[in-house]
């Protein structure tokens, strides 16, 4: 379906590909990794035709279809998210907004209606629809979602759509970049199971490393500008690469021993008469060996101590008889635990179940309804969310959000810290209101890290981090010596992490979650819970179920907290929505306010001017100044009215 041949591109001096070829057969699953700035996401562009290779081409199949999801940059305009799941061809979307505006009465004549009816129907519009609602249920949206406007949702809900369009479109080949960053963990196991029966071919980038090992059937890594196939998923690559290097370790050491065995003989004995035409020809024989590589040197782990919190109390936080409830919805009721110093603890379980909720109560971001909250002697409490990047400073420099803390670091040791989470090189003087979602949600970890609380509370703290990134953050958190408690949906991060787990799960109506804890790592809840698969095992309503969701509790809760979660995604937009224009009004406002000083300075300067009885002498530019004095007075008043009109309720 897709062939690379022989393609090579240079970027900014710096070789991405070297004569590289690879070969995408329908039906192939292939995880495409590599170290930030390798050059994935150019290869997608190079496939895309958005950039053009240096040499080489790349040839598609007749007719095959390509659908891409970039990683978080995708616009929305007016159309309905149900009408941007549809979108699936411009023909297509072009049809939907005729019969929209028609049947709103705004349309053209009719000509163009059946017009657009008949490309609809032979597009098969209308038997997409059904299935377009159920790949927007899967990602989470509701059925209320569906007629709202796409653009007025957040970043996140924007890429599920475009997500959802590509799902009903069905491409040929599926390019994704970081599809899983803007999913749930009950979205993303919907997600997976559509993919595994997906028709088409799928090239995607990912994090997530249990992800590529439920659905690749191959890697290919991009290393010292050239693309390596293994065969197999996440594992199979980690274990073949290993050995791949192994083997050209060996190989390297005994053609080295031979070269410097044979090097050794005529260096010996080419000054002796007897010897040299021997001696020439074991330098020939070196001359004619095909040279095996030197193993390339794995890339540099950083290496960095983090700041060290103070030592806690023995009980670091204890929650005694509490209740939460979100209006009639009972989450807990008589909800007593306790985390001791040092536990590393991830919470599972559910959909509904609590897990979010707990971690807020935890945290002082849900105040307790009834019974207490007690940090422990000397605790201090951090909650990390996608929520945390509110409390950056917008005004501030990459590097200068990292060191405005309470205890800062040296400059280099944040410039270190940064650069392990892909701020590198000019990046740290970026302004933190120009970054995406992903960044700021980035810097934020980095604050964290660089001036850790001795309670840190972590609510999916991998997203928008790639391998490398989560394997600093997973090296920052082994040296961490406060208490951790987490929601995850990585596998790996768990497994690296996690000491001890705590499964929510959801009791009969009105009485509360119930919390069971297992004392040791993730295998071992593993073991005990009698889990089908590592990843389901996240969302196992109890152990009985072997992770099967079946219960009529779980989905009673999860659709009650669903709505819950509804209105305050609705409100959160409605908050961003109001923070956009009064960021925007103070832009104004400022604009304003720098017009007017500038315009208060030449006023000054022109009074000044005729004051001068020079101006008034012959040939003086008292007439001129009178005029300019006028012009900036008239603009003056101009912008001092707008101003107090833009500031009017201040």
């Amino acid at each position: 379906m897709l062939t690379v041949s022989q393609l090579s591109k240079s970027f900014s001096g710096r070789i991405l590909f070297d004569d590289v070829s690879l070969q995408v057969n329908r039906g192939d699953r292939i995880g495409l990794v590599g170290p930030n700035g390798a050059g994935k996401s150019t290869l997608f562009s190079l496939i895309l035709g958005e950039a053009s290779p240096d040499t080489g081409q790349i040839t598609i199949e007749k007719s095959a279809t390509i659908g891409f999801l970039p990683q978080e940059t995708a616009a929305a305009k007016d159309e309905t998210v149900l009408e941007l799941a549809l979108a699936t061809t411009p023909e297509l979307s072009e049809a939907q907004k005729v019969i929209k505006q028609h049947e709103l009465g705004s349309g053209s004549d009719d000509g163009a209606y059946h017009r657009a009816l008949h490309i609809f129907d032979e597009h098969g519009g209308w038997q997409l629809e059904p299935k377009a609602k159920r790949v927007l249920a899967g990602l989470a949206f509701c059925e209320s979602d569906f007629d709202r406007t796409a653009q007025a949702m957040s970043g996140g809900w924007i890429m599920r759509a475009h997500l959802a369009r590509l799902l009903v479109m069905e491409p040929d080949l599926l390019l994704l970049d970081e599809p899983t960053n803007h999913l749930d963990l009950e979205s993303l196991q919907w997600f997976q199971e559509f993919l595994r029966n997906y028709p088409g071919a799928i090239v995607m980038i990912s994090h997530d490393r249990e992800f590529l090992n439920q659905l690749v059937g191959s890697i290919v890594e991009i290393a010292n500008a050239k693309l390596v196939r293994y065969r197999g998923n996440w594992d199979n690559y980690v274990e073949e690469k290993a050995a791949r290097e192994m083997q050209q370790l060996s190989a390297y050491k005994n053609q080295q021993k031979e070269i410097a065995s044979l090097q050794l003989f005529a260096d010996r004995f080419r000054a002796k008469a007897s010897k040299a035409s021997q001696a020439q020809s074991k330098l020939k024989q070196i001359d004619r060996m095909e040279k095996i590589g030197a193993p390339t040197a794995p890339g540099k782990t950083i290496k960095f101590h983090f700041p060290q919190p103070k030592r806690s109390g023995l009980r670091a936080i204890t929650l005694k008889d509490v209740n939460h409830a979100y209006g009639d919805l009972v989450v807990y009721r008589g909800l007593n635990f306790h985390a001791e110093r040092g536990q590393r603890t991830v919470l599972v379980g559910p959909n509904g179940a609590g897990k979010s909720t707990l971690l807020k109560l935890l945290g002082g971001v849900l105040p307790v309804q009834h019974g207490t909250r007690e940090p422990g002697h000397n605790v201090r409490v951090g909650y990390f969310s996608q929520n945390r990047i509110d409390v950056l400073n917008t005004k501030l420099t990459v590097l200068e959000s990292a060191l405005d803390a309470p205890n800062p670091v040296s400059e280099q040791t944040a410039r270190t810290v940064l650069g392990a989470f892909l701020f590198r090189g000019d990046d740290v003087f970026k302004s933190v209101a120009v970054l995406s979602g992903g960044e700021k949600s980035r810097l934020a970890l980095v604050k964290l890290l660089l001036d850790p609380p001795n309670l840190l509370l972590m609510d999916e703290p991998t997203t928008h981090l790639d391998i490398g990134s989560i394997d600093a953050l997973i090296a920052a958190l082994k040296q961490y010596h406060g208490t951790l408690i987490f929601i995850s949906h990585d596998v790996h991060f768990i497994r690296a992490i996690a000491t001890s787990v705590l499964h929510i799960t959801v009791s009969p109506a009105q009485t509360g979650s119930r919390l069971t804890s297992y004392p040791g790592n993730y295998q071992y809840y593993l073991d005990k819970s009698k889990a089908v698969s590592a990843r389901t095992a996240l969302t196992a309503g109890s152990s009985p179920n072997n992770g099967q969701l079946t219960t009529e509790n779980v989905a009673r809760r999860a659709g009650g907290l669903r709505e819950q979660k509804v209105q305050k995604r609705l409100q959160a937009e409605a908050r961003t929505a109001i923070a956009r224009k009064k960021r925007e009004k103070e832009k104004h406002v400022h604009a304003l306010e720098m017009k007017i000083a500038a315009l208060e300075g030449q006023q000054r300067e022109l009074v000044t001017a005729l004051e001068d009885p020079a101006a008034y002498q012959p040939g003086g530019r008292a007439v001129a100044l009178n005029r300019e004095l006028s012009a900036v007075t008239d603009d003056l008043a101009r912008l001092t009215k707008e101003w107090e009109t833009a500031t009017a309720g201040d």
